[in-house]
């Protein structure tokens, strides 16, 4: 990722993905998850029993496991050793079979068109250069077949505190950017695909929320719920207010991430 000639400071390098995923893989279950995202956007297209599913770039592999639970065969492509280690790991516990593929996402072992669905989520924004990635995306999707991307969206809170820690090199991986949802459909295009649809969630819990508790566990200690829950007619609401807005194409501008899924014609 980001090997364009970027400075190493500004770049997301191999290194931190392996030190961030070493570091996690004793305490997976405090890693905020997608919260169903990645699962709930597949299906909704149709099917996936029996289907070869990739997760591209899959740290923890959660989402590709979940769809795997549900009768996808599927595969897990990532560059990272601790990466494919944790996947293996979570997935033997589970009694979930999973392929896992250790390679460069630009350049993928497999034939074109043998995949059936592909999907990949906080990858995209770490290339300096997306189009290679996306035009190996649909290389490897059989014609008639779906990709799903999975980024952050640029007019967002979370954009603002981003650049700031990668402007001081304190930012995890390294470097990334974002994309709003014209641009993240126009570069789906130009990689030769069809745009499906383009979706949004929101954050939850909210960025200061996360802030606070990641603050106060560093500071003291103490370790606030990692998704603290209030009553459930509350939550309920909030679920279906989002449920009605997250594809509405005003309400993505305010999504700290966006997908767009995408047909290989």
């Amino acid at each position: 990722m980001g090997r364009s000639g970027a400075s190493p400071a500004r770049a997301s390098r191999l290194e931190h993905w392996e030190s961030y995923w070493k570091g996690h893989s004793a305490d997976i279950d405090e890693t905020y998850s997608t919260r169903g995202r990645l699962v709930r956007e597949v299906v909704a297209d149709g099917p996936i029993e029996g289907r070869l599913v990739m997760e591209i770039g899959a740290g923890s592999g959660r989402d590709l496991i979940a769809l795997a639970r549900m009768g996808a065969r599927g595969i897990v492509l990532d560059y990272s050793p601790a990466s494919l280690s944790l996947v293996r790991g979570l997935a033997a516990a589970q009694g979930v079979p999973v392929m896992l593929v250790q390679a460069d996402a630009t350049r993928m072992p497999f034939r074109d068109g043998a995949i059936d669905v592909s999907f990949h989520q906080g990858l995209l924004e770490h290339f300096r250069d997306p189009m290679p990635l996306l035009r190996e995306n649909a290389r490897v999707t059989r014609p008639g077949g779906r990709l799903l991307v999975d980024v952050p969206q640029t007019y967002h809170l979370y954009t603002l505190a981003k650049k700031t820690l990668i402007l001081f090199d304190r930012w995890f991986a390294g470097w990334e950017t974002q994309f709003a949802p014209g641009q993240l459909e126009r570069l789906c295009r130009e990689a030769g695909l069809e745009v499906v649809r383009t979706y949004g969630d929101w954050m939850v819990p909210g960025l200061w929320y996360r802030v606070v508790r990641e603050a106060l566990k560093r500071g003291t200690g103490l370790t606030l719920p990692l998704e603290p829950r209030g009553p459930s007619a509350w939550a309920g609401a909030w679920e279906r207010l989002r449920g009605s807005l997250r594809r509405r194409r005003w309400a993505l501008y305010t999504c700290h991430v966006i997908g767009t899924v995408a047909r290989r014609p």
